[in-house]
């Protein structure tokens, strides 16, 4: 049984003198102190190292631990590269190609300062108050707002169920220009900046991602557009991949193609996709240690950066 911890991390900056100090992330402070634990307690491992697992069966240390950065934030650069150089290890950043490419937001993050800058049950009245108008205009086939709400009202482990029905209405469930209009508008109002000058705020440019890339770190795919890929019909999938693919060349490794379904959202078909088209391995959000030689590659499991401490101790339950 070879176990892999695999942490993942989203915002890592500030939080106190940030311009938006209620996003959920983990502060620098508590990153330092959780990476000095991973230190005395585990042993890093990699990317290369897990592969390497799988090509030639070269074991991993006791407590292998990899650590993963999602959406290219400039948190990754500015706060969460130098501590992993300091400490000699290694990070795996998971970067939407359309974030590398144009610089342009995807609606999740537009999502997460939304609701930052206004209380969700403002945000979840407005939702509700849309689909209300679509459905009464016949804009879309939607179903009754009370059977929304018994299908995508519902608590998970770091959300109350408004905001997860927020996201599930605007990441997926809503038809993509409606929900396009609604973020974009929603943003204008609660954030007020121009998304152009907030993305070239938020994201790493392609020089700082080479420049990590030389620096040792790893790269790896995070789809094109950042879309739930379970919800993609076999075309856009192929279009989404193709366009992250080609995006990224600069930067991914060839042959050792490593993806993140964004949202940790798959079915059968997107992780058969990744398969056919080369990827080495593929990682969900499913909380729980990773058995490398049960699960399959192209679903690996990993922990939350909160399961560990000093937020706390859940990674010892799983």
């Amino acid at each position: 049984m070879q176990k892999l911890y695999v942490v993942v991390y989203h915002y890592v900056r500030d939080l106190k003198y940030s311009r938006y100090p209620n996003i959920k992330g983990l502060d620098v402070r508590l990153f330092k102190e959780q990476i000095a634990f991973f230190k005395e307690n585990f042993n890093a491992v990699t990317m290369e190292d897990v592969l390497d697992y799988y090509d030639r069966g070269t074991p991993l240390p006791d407590k292998a631990l990899l650590l993963t950065f999602d959406d290219a934030f400039i948190d990754h650069y500015t706060v969460v590269f130098p501590v992993l150089q300091e400490n000699h290890m290694q990070g795996t950043f998971f970067i939407p190609g359309q974030v590398y490419a144009e610089c342009k937001m995807p609606d999740m993050n537009k999502i997460h300062f939304i609701i930052e800058k206004a209380p969700v049950s403002d945000i979840y009245n407005e939702v509700l108050r849309r689909i209300d108008d679509l459905i009464s205009n016949h804009e879309c086939e939607l179903p009754s707002r009370e059977e929304l709400l018994e299908k995508y009202a519902f608590d998970k482990r770091f959300d109350k169920k408004e905001t997860v029905f927020v996201k599930q209405m605007l990441q997926t469930v809503l038809p993509e220009d409606i929900r396009h209009r609604i973020t974009a508008e929603l943003f204008d109002r609660y954030v007020g900046v121009d998304e152009r000058i907030f993305g070239a705020e938020l994201y790493m440019t392609p020089d700082q991602v080479r420049f990590m890339k030389r620096s040792g770190m790893f790269i790896g795919l995070h789809g094109y557009g950042h879309y739930r890929l379970n919800s993609l019909s076999p075309e856009k999938l192929k279009e989404d991949m193709d366009a992250a693919f080609s995006a990224m060349s600069d930067v991914i490794d060839p042959k050792n193609p490593v993806m993140n379904y964004p949202y940790g959202s798959y079915n059968e078909a997107s992780a058969e996709y990744l398969r056919k088209i080369g990827c080495r391995a593929s990682f969900t959000v499913e909380p729980r240690i990773a058995d490398l030689d049960v699960d399959d590659r192209m679903l690996l499991p990993r922990l939350d950066c909160n399961d560990f401490p000093p937020k706390s101790e859940h990674y010892l339950e799983v």
